[in-house]
């Protein structure tokens, strides 16, 4: 795929900064946020997305991360799902974390689903939501059959999915490479602890990160967090109907959703979320403001939920 060279990253991850992107030397736009990246459209590519993942202590662990990463990508394409043309860059900066891109093939921002159901009545939409049911599917087909070999997750979020011009149905939150292998994660989970403040990565360590990461593996904890997450959209009136279809998908020993259920774990989410971004804030006003160092994330502005 075609896309800027090793030496044209390097000179923009060289001048980025972080915390005043208007200032950076060569200009990009921030197209999306994931748990663990920051994704840019950058001058001089308008036909790929640079996820940014500045999270490695040195070139080896990034490389590791690398390894693991494409093993995942290879595990969602073996199981069926459609996932853009993609590939890694590593560049090393003195003084800074070691930062890998991962370069993915854009597509029009207004055919990612979350997008598309903002226009959808409720029959597209319900089309919409089933074809990303089949292919959730096709992750709980294979773990089923392979387990405990190994074992695949994925976030099943409507923001992860596109459906192109070719009415083609693509998942594209491939940075955080979620499989077990015998029963053991292959993802380091101290690489997602990166994201967070320092003074909460032990109580996160401790009491949350199990569950942060286990969720992933449930299927019911998968569609329950795809179908609260329509609040967030603005689209709690299409809830009724993603009920009565995830339903459809549940075991018959498996509780079904009701709106109740949903809304409470919206609302319990929304707070974590909240909370968690508010103490990323007041991180990088610690680290910029009070100890004078370089914050290399880059926070959303406010969500509106």
């Amino acid at each position: 795929m075609m896309s800027l060279t090793k030496g044209e990253l390097q000179k923009f991850e060289s001048g980025l900064q972080p915390t005043a992107l208007a200032q950076s030397t060569i200009p990009a736009e921030v197209i999306g946020y994931g748990e663990i990246s920051t994704v840019f459209q950058i001058q001089g590519d308008d036909q790929n997305a640079y996820k940014r993942l500045p999270l490695f202590n040195n070139r080896k662990v990034a490389e590791d991360y690398t390894q693991i990463y494409d093993s995942y990508c290879n595990y969602l394409k073996q199981i069926g799902l459609n996932l853009p043309e993609d590939k890694t860059v590593i560049i090393t900066h003195d003084q800074r974390p070691v930062v890998l891109y991962i370069v993915q093939r854009k597509h029009t921002p207004k055919r990612f689903a979350h997008k598309l159901i903002k226009t959808y009545d409720e029959q597209q939409f319900a089309e919409l939501l089933k074809r990303i049911c089949i292919e959730i599917e096709k992750i709980w087909n294979f773990n089923s059959k392979n387990i405990p070999k190994i074992e695949v997750a994925l976030d099943g979020q409507l923001s992860n999915w596109i459906l192109t011009e070719n009415n083609e149905v693509l998942y594209i939150d491939t940075s955080t490479p979620l499989f077990k292998i015998n029963n053991i994660e292959q993802l380091n989970p101290e690489l997602i602890l990166k994201t967070a403040p320092s003074f909460l990565r032990w109580i996160l360590r401790l009491f949350f990160l199990k569950d942060v990461m286990g969720r992933y593996y449930d299927r019911r904890l998968v569609y329950l967090d795809l179908i609260a997450n329509l609040y967030k959209e603005q689209r709690p009136d299409l809830i009724p109907i993603a009920i009565q279809i995830i339903n459809y998908y549940l075991n018959a020993d498996e509780k079904p959703f009701n709106i109740e259920e949903i809304e409470k774990y919206y609302k319990e989410d929304k707070l974590i979320w909240t909370l968690f971004l508010a103490f990323r804030r007041f991180d990088k006003w610690l680290t910029t403001k009070i100890l004078r160092r370089r914050y290399e994330f880059i926070l959303p502005g406010k969500i509106k939920r």
